[in-house]
């Protein structure tokens, strides 16, 4: 059968994934810590889409690091985390579309939020400019209020145009991703996977590090990692029920922003912008104290800047809850829907895609389990 070659963004980090791959599936001792190590032993070719099918079914616990004999400083020096991790981030520019963006990929934490940081600055002086001062920074109530300063047709057309390339972009990638990772062997149903795949990404399981959770710090594991990303994903879902029940409000029953506190947009709103807060600043705080060996130094700015970004989504919307009623909400608003609209526009090309690669990786992994 014949192997499926990528062009490789880094040929280095997929020549020393599949060194280190290959060490593990002889070895075995790590098997039951994560779907990883059984995944790679159903594909001991290690071709270039089985690495990047491994890469994005780790959850980066880093178990593996501290159980491995062979870890440095033992010559086979064995440090999948980080191999992983390096693989993962060559995955994402691999399968970017258009391609020319994959560039943003590439680079440290500067790279990945000078972007974010350019789109806010830029929505938000556009807002200033265009809007007049005794408007922006006037005292608007009532239903309505928002789009005095800033008009709904704007608002939603932002918004549709930003999330409908993202959401193609996205599309085109998880595309390339899926022919490129697809098993040379027998599959199961894809109906019959999907459950349990949608099950792993909600609990999150994989990172449970083999039970006791994640190593945060050497050999000791907790389980914070996992509680602090269950705090921001389901945080960044009640935003997005809120965002949903929202428009059902204004459309359906002629309803206009802002709502009653006690309204069920702003109760999951609230709700969410918390446990983004939460989730976000803890983090931050595990990533500010672990240990770096088996992290890849250019993956961690990704992640710091997406975190810095999701925070700033969380912080803003509830600066604008708590002070729309006063001469500031104008402000607040051009720079929440900044931040937005940074989300929006960087989905496909900063580490937020991983959640649809890791999804897309679970799902395969577990067609792949049902036909063995």
């Amino acid at each position: 059968m014949q192997t499926r070659t990528l062009p490789t963004v880094d040929a280095d980090a997929a020549a020393e994934a599949r060194r280190q791959l290959a060490i593990c599936n002889i070895c075995g001792y790590c098997n039951g810590l994560c779907a990883v190590f059984s995944a790679a032993e159903r594909r001991p070719r290690l071709a270039d889409g089985d690495l990047d099918q491994l890469a994005n079914l780790c959850h980066h616990c880093r178990s593996c690091l501290y159980d491995c004999q062979y870890a440095p400083p033992h010559a086979f020096a064995i440090n999948l985390p980080r191999a992983l991790a390096r693989q993962r981030r060559q995955s994402y520019a691999r399968y970017t579309w258009p391609r020319p963006l994959a560039a943003l990929f590439t680079g440290g934490g500067l790279r990945a939020g000078l972007p974010a940081a350019g789109v806010v600055l830029a929505f938000t002086l556009a807002v200033v400019l265009a809007v007049p001062v005794e408007v922006l920074f006037g005292v608007h109530s009532g239903p309505g209020a928002f789009y005095q300063v800033i008009p709904f047709g704007v608002m939603t057309a932002g918004a549709a145009l930003s999330l409908g390339f993202a959401l193609l972009a996205v599309g085109m990638g998880l595309r390339r991703f899926r022919q490129a990772t697809a098993a040379t062997q027998p599959a199961g149903s894809p109906g019959s996977a999907a459950g349990r795949a949608t099950l792993a990404v909600l609990t999150l399981d994989n990172q449970a590090g083999g039970g006791p959770g994640c190593a945060d710090l050497d050999h000791h594991p907790s389980r914070l990692r996992r509680r602090f990303h269950h705090a921001l994903f389901y945080g960044f879902l009640l935003c997005l029920a809120s965002t949903l029940v929202a428009a059902a409000r204004h459309h359906l029953l002629g309803e206009a922003a802002p709502y009653p506190l006690l309204s069920a947009p702003v109760l999951l709103g609230t709700a969410g912008g918390l446990g983004m807060l939460v989730g976000g600043l803890g983090m931050h705080w595990l990533r500010r104290r672990e240990d770096p060996t088996p992290t890849d130094p250019d993956s961690r700015g990704a992640d710091t800047a997406l975190t810095w970004l999701l925070l700033a989504v969380a912080a803003t919307g509830l600066a604008l809850l708590a002070l729309r009623g006063t001469a500031a909400m104008g402000l607040l608003l051009a720079v929440h829907l900044g931040t937005v609209l940074a989300l929006f526009v960087l989905l496909p090309y900063s580490k937020m895609v991983h959640a649809v690669y890791r999804g897309a990786a679970l799902w395969q992994d577990a067609r792949e389990r049902d036909g063995t």
